[in-house]
């Protein structure tokens, strides 16, 4: 029951997390656009530009000012929750997934940290990214906008590349996001909204508001305006092993960063000239050879695997470390010298040995009836309870468990090198379950 519930909590919390991060950005984007559409030419006195437009069968008519109106309207609307509840809830999902379960998802195998240290440097990285940015902004820098851009850039891969020798993949990239998260939201708390108040109270008591907060405030905006499609494909990247699983995970989160900042850049700026427009062809060849580079490197070859050990050795953990797992499938006895090495070798390794490494190390917690206290599911749907299953799933072993070796997860079953490597010379003599 416990398993089931925490489902119910991660889904709850992550879509809450997805209906106002789209509320949020919607908005980051729409105001973007607008301030980059407004008609500027001879603007009525004490306007900044307006704009006409037409949605949902309706015509509309939308005017900036300079600074404010003379008097303030009764009725202001205010844009602060979607940032904050975006944040807030976003925090939550690294509790849920991460931080209440340290060791295993948030931490890579072997890391030399323990899991307290991992949820306090997690949680650490959030405020002083916010801190260094801020002072980063306030500085000579901030007049320098495009070599702030790229300082901001190498200190947020810095910090991927350290996430990533201690976090599992995933827990690099999602706390790599939770930094740019809060810096957005930090922006919208500390600066955006006190300008913003500023304002109102400054016309509200009859005195001419300061321009400077309100420059301010647009500049952080359209920071957290770049920041937002790296921070989707984050949001995304844990359905994508081949992206945080990779040994350059870091990089290719550089590249994607980096393409999709372009690509935003161009979308900002198309209202005045295409000359970005280069980006969109770039972004998509850029991504193609992404995806070539980070494909799985060439098996072994037949031959190769007949060098192998006849039998596997196993490390069974016990069952308290599986909160009372599955026990692993009766070992076979030790194989007796081959007999005709160029027959073993057409034929690669047994399936027999590979269903037991896989019953052994994988269905814990994929299978119709996980022993896993973690899943009340097969998570994703995923069961290798039978040979069909095991060779159905063959590509999907391949890319988690042989080629990112993200799976089993934290390494939890503690799958050896050796029972990936047969598994992997397996899938490439063809996945045979006769």
């Amino acid at each position: 029951m416990e398993a089931h519930l925490l489902e119910w909590l991660n889904l709850s919390v992550r879509w809450v997390h997805m209906i106002t991060g789209v509320a949020w950005i919607g908005a980051s984007f729409y105001f973007v656009w607008l301030e980059n559409n407004l008609n500027r030419v001879n603007p009525k006195n004490g306007l900044a530009g307006d704009l006409w437009a037409i949605h949902g069968g309706g015509i509309y008519h939308l005017e900036k000012y300079k600074l404010a109106p003379p008097t303030m309207p009764d009725n202001l609307h205010w844009f602060k929750w979607e940032a904050y509840f975006t944040w807030l809830s976003g925090v939550a999902l690294l509790c849920v997934v991460f931080y209440s379960n340290p060791t295993l998802y948030l931490l890579a195998p072997g890391s030399s940290l323990t899991g307290p240290e991992g949820v306090l440097l997690g949680i650490g990285s959030l405020f002083v990214g916010w801190f260094v940015y801020s002072f980063l902004c306030d500085s000579a820098l901030g007049k320098r906008p495009a070599l702030l851009g790229f300082i901001l850039f190498v200190l947020i891969i810095g910090a991927a590349y350290g996430f990533s020798k201690v976090f599992s993949g995933r827990g690099a990239y999602l706390h790599v996001g939770a930094i740019i998260g809060t810096i957005m939201v930090g922006n919208v708390f500390r600066i955006i909204m006190p300008a913003q108040r500023a304002l109102v109270a400054a016309i509200a008591e009859n005195r001419t508001p300061d321009p400077a907060l309100p420059a301010k405030g647009l500049l952080r905006s359209r920071h957290n305006n770049y920041f937002t499609l790296p921070v989707l494909f984050i949001m995304i990247s844990n359905h994508f092993p081949s992206t945080y699983g990779s040994q350059y995970n870091w990089l290719i989160l550089a590249g994607i960063a980096v393409l999709a900042v372009l690509v935003r850049h161009y979308f900002n700026t198309r209202h005045d000239s295409h000359k970005f427009a280069w980006t969109l062809p770039a972004a998509a060849v850029s991504m193609i050879c992404l995806a070539y580079v980070t494909g799985p490197a060439p098996m072994s070859s037949a031959p190769e695997v007949a060098k192998a050990p006849g039998t596997i050795e196993y490390q069974p953990l016990p069952e308290t470390a599986l909160g009372g797992g599955k026990k692993p499938a009766e070992a076979a006895p030790a194989a007796a010298p081959e007999t005709a090495p160029a027959q073993a070798s057409n034929a690669g390794p047994a399936f027999d040995k590979v269903h037991n490494v896989i019953q052994e190390r994988c269905t814990v917690c994929h299978s119709a009836k996980p022993t896993s206290p973690l899943f009340s599911a097969a998570p994703g749907g995923v069961m290798f309870d039978t040979p069909e299953q095991i060779k159905l799933q063959a590509p999907r072993i391949q890319a988690q468990a042989v080629a990112s070796q993200i799976m089993p997860l934290g390494n939890i079953t503690q799958m050896t090198q050796q029972e990936r490597d047969l598994i992997g010379a397996w899938i490439v003599q063809g996945a045979q379950t006769q």
